[in-house]
């Protein structure tokens, strides 16, 4: 049972920033097409979501090969989460290229602002918790 604890500990150090990866994206496209009046639909949600959530994937690769023989976790805002969040921006605005979606400059400024302040910053706050809880010990 004591081989399992670690395993089980490993992954839910890498499930929780996972998931809190794809609220931030799931927040970012809600408040953009919502912003758009285009709040109502399912399915124009996920093809709006889909470039950036790719992206996303593409940043925790690399995380994770970077990763290799280092110490850091992929909640770290630095270099994970800058890598997650160029990757997002990087590879989400590519795809929406390649499926016809919409990459206006306004719009590749408003996404890049907007994910950085929501994949970093849940980073930051996790972070400042973390380090107020080690001092506080």
């Amino acid at each position: 049972m004591s081989t399992l604890a670690p395993v089980a500990s490993a992954q839910r150090r890498l499930a929780l920033p996972a998931v809190a990866d794809v609220v931030a994206l799931c927040v970012f496209v809600a408040i953009g097409r919502s912003s758009h009046d285009e709040a109502g639909s399912l399915t124009g949600f996920v093809t709006t979501l889909w470039p950036f959530l790719c992206g996303a994937i593409v940043g925790w690769a690399a995380t994770a090969a970077l990763r290799r023989g280092r110490s850091f976790t992929p909640a770290a805002l630095w270099p994970a989460g800058v890598i997650v969040w160029v990757s997002t921006v990087v590879v989400g605005m590519v795809l929406r290229v390649v499926s016809g979606q919409g990459t206006a400059l306004s719009f590749c400024i408003v996404a890049s602002i907007a994910t950085a302040v929501l994949l970093l910053g849940w980073r930051a706050v996790a972070a400042a918790v973390g380090r107020r809880r080690i001092s506080a010990s």
